[in-house]
């Protein structure tokens, strides 16, 4: 049985946005899903716009189907330009209406790759706040 994938997930796989490693991230974020295979890593570089930390630029690498590198091309795509806050309500509906739908049982990618994204931001936080820890010592 054949997977049905809309035009915008096919798009995506074909020519991913903003695939690749990220020289010197200001973070990164990794998930994966031991079932399926499937393993998602997001960089991010950070920058500041109306006194807000912003996503200034973002890569990925995926190992996985069609969808997996779909919905994280899609994912970077969607929040590029955006701040963290806003970047981190992404949710797994946003990024499969924005492909035109997954077949169910390919919606778990989507997750990854909001999940993905959660964790590079997590991450960023995190060493913002011990630089900041650390500065007041």
């Amino acid at each position: 049985m054949a997977m049905q994938y809309s035009r915008k997930v096919m798009e995506h796989f074909k020519s991913p946005k903003n695939m690749g490693e990220m020289k010197n991230p200001d973070a990164v974020g990794m998930v994966g899903n031991q079932r399926c295979g499937d393993v998602m890593k997001i960089y991010l570089m950070v920058g500041k716009k109306d006194g807000k930390d912003i996503i200034k630029d973002i890569k990925f690498q995926t190992y996985g189907c069609v969808s997996a590198i779909a919905t994280t091309s899609v994912t970077t795509e969607m929040v590029k330009g955006k701040t963290l806050d806003e970047a981190y309500k992404l949710t797994r509906d946003d990024v499969a209406g924005k492909l035109g739908g997954l077949p169910p049982i390919k919606m778990h990618c989507s997750n990854l790759a909001s999940e993905a994204l959660q964790d590079a931001i997590d991450n960023y936080r995190k060493k913002t706040a011990n630089n900041k820890n650390n500065e007041g010592e």
